[in-house]
């Protein structure tokens, strides 16, 4: 699943560390969704598109395989 987390925490000038305090997740938690290794649980995608002032579909796109 792609994601522009980076991009909306580069635009608000936000560190993984203050995004992880904020949603209350670990900065290593956000550092792996950012590296597409790690899909949030419908909570946590919520509680970022709403920090961000975002759908969830404007942070988080499905990626299909062939």
């Amino acid at each position: 699943m792609k994601n522009r987390i980076r991009i909306e925490r580069a635009i608000m000038n936000i560190t993984q560390a203050d995004l992880a305090e904020k949603i209350g997740v670990s900065r290593q938690t956000i550092n792996a969704m950012e590296s597409n290794k790690y899909v949030p649980s419908t909570v946590l995608a919520l509680k970022i598109a709403r920090l961000f002032g975002k759908t969830v579909e404007d942070i988080f796109e499905l990626e299909f395989e062939d």
